[in-house]
This record gives structure tokens, C-alpha cells and sequence, in this order.
């Protein structure tokens, strides 16, 4: 095993996982594993190559949030150092939810406090069956307060004030019906599952897949008026007459499979 606590791996296939490697301590992290994962992911994101951008983890938990170590060196720090701490965790969790990268966690184990807030910010989250959540920041006289607005977007505010303040644990299926997580896959075929899901994503034109979490970002909570309306058919026009577009259509009618890889990218 690595002794690096973060392994990074890429594929040929456009995946590039990011998996948390500190078993030992059921993948907490602290400052230093902040600012580099917070660098590995704008590194990727600015990765051409790159088209699915997965974030694991080693061991038996996905991640337990704070080390130890770094919340005994915190409870002696002032206002000013906590809260020049707490804007490198804010910046790790932007980061990864402004990714323009299309980015999926994979949720083999525990997953407390700030790992939450991974998962939330993530567009996709495959949960083994085993996976536990807990926003267990209050049962140390905390709040889970940098990732509150991911959390909140992912799971709503009538579940956030629950989970935010009873603290208490909830396995994956409840994840699921609150909107943490999208699927459950067996614990024993998870590698499996998640596989076969990636490259079933992958299938997809990059060009769309970019072009539509972008959609998501425009029209999430805006009021359906006049300027919104001819955006996305603006949007949906520059992507049919795009070199992508043109090949999609024609393979869906060919019946044969797109073939993305020798195309120019066209749209922005």
C-alpha cells in the first residue's frame, strides 16, 4: 500500500480517481490532506484528458471528517487562526462542487462529519449497502457549518435540521430516500457496480456531459422568464449544430456507436 495519503490514478478511458488513503485512521483528514486534495482536484479539473473525476477511499471507512490530532491542535488555536482553517476547508468543498469535471463518489464505508460534505458535493454518489452517514459535529458542541450548503442543497432543509441536530446515524437507504446518495450496490460486487455504472457514463458524448451539468448550474432556482427561456434554447441549438451533436444524432440513426474521439471541440 501506499504511503502517500492520497493515491491518484488515471485511466485511459477519461476516470481519474482520487482515493483517500489513511485507513489507519478511517480517512479523517486535517490540514495538509485538505490542501492537497483541494490541488489534486483543480490539477484534474484542468486535465483535458479527464472526463469523470471519482473520489474513494481505502479501508473500511469512506471518511470519519476531522483527524484528532488536528481538532486537539484547533481547540487551542484563536478566532482568527480557526477561521482561517475553516476558509481552507470552505475552498476544498467549492472546489470540488464547482468542478466542471463530472465527479462521483463511492461510498464504501463510513462516512461522518466532513466526509458528508464530500459526498454532497459531488454530482453522483454510489453507496455500498454497508455505507453509515452522520453529521456528528453537534455531539462535540460543534455545527457542521462549511459544508451546511452542500449538504442542505443534496438532502433539503427539513432533513438537514434533523440530521444536523439529533446527530444521529443513518444507513444507505436512508441516505438514498433523503437525496444523499443516488444508487446502493451490493458490498461484495461494489467495485463491480461501480465499474460497470462508470462506463455505462461513459458512453456518453463529453461535450453533453460538460454542457449539461453546466444546464443544471443555469437553471437551478432561477424563475422560468423570457432571458432563461432563450438561453437554454440557444444552449441546445449550439450543441445540435456542434461536430458532437452532428455525430450523435448520426450514430443514434445509423444505429451504430458515436464516435467521440476524433472530433474537434467546437462549443464552449
Amino acid at each position: 500500500m501506499s504511503d502517500k495519503s492520497i493515491v491518484v490514478a488515471k485511466r485511459d478511458n477519461g476516470v481519474a480517481t482520487i482515493t483517500l488513503n489513511r485507513p489507519e485512521i478511517h480517512n479523517a483528514f486535517d490540514d495538509e490532506l485538505i490542501r492537497e486534495l483541494t490541488q489534486t482536484i483543480e490539477k484534474l479539473d484542468n486535465d483535458s484528458s479527464v472526463r469523470i473525476l471519482a473520489l474513494a477511499a481505502e479501508g473500511k471507512s469512506f471518511s470519519a471528517g476531522a483527524d484528532l490530532n488536528w481538532m486537539k491542535r484547533m481547540a487551542g488555536y484563536s478566532w482568527e487562526q480557526n477561521y482561517q482553517d475553516s476558509l481552507q476547508l470552505a475552498s476544498l468543498m467549492q472546489t470540488l462542487y464547482e468542478c466542471k469535471k463530472t465527479t462521483v463518489a463511492m461510498i464504501q464505508g463510513a462516512a461522518f462529519g466532513g466526509g458528508v460534505g464530500l459526498v454532497a458535493c459531488c454530482d453522483i454518489a454510489l453507496a455500498s449497502e454497508k455505507a453509515v452517514f452522520c453529521l456528528s459535529e453537534v455531539k462535540l458542541g460543534l455545527i457542521p457549518s462549511v459544508i451546511s450548503p452542500y449538504v442542505v442543497k443534496a438532502i433539503g432543509e427539513r432533513n438537514a435540521k434533523r440530521y444536523f441536530v439529533t446527530a444521529e446515524r443513518f444507513d444507505a437507504v436512508e441516505a438514498r430516500q433523503i437525496n444523499l446518495v443516488h444508487k446502493i450496490f451490493a458490498h461484495n460486487e461494489f467495485a463491480n457496480s461501480v465499474e460497470d455504472f462508470l462506463q455505462k457514463t461513459l458512453a456518453n458524448g463529453p461535450q453533453a456531459m460538460y454542457q449539461a451539468k453546466k444546464l443544471v448550474n443555469l437553471v437551478a432556482n432561477r424563475s422560468i422568464e423570457e432571458d432563461l427561456i432563450r438561453d437554454t434554447a440557444q444552449r441546445i441549438a449550439d450543441i445540435r449544430a456542434s461536430n458532437e451533436g452532428k455525430e450523435g444524432v448520426s450514430a443514434f440513426l445509423e444505429k451504430r456507436p458515436a464516435n467521440w474521439f476524433n472530433l474537434k471541440s467546437d462549443i464552449e
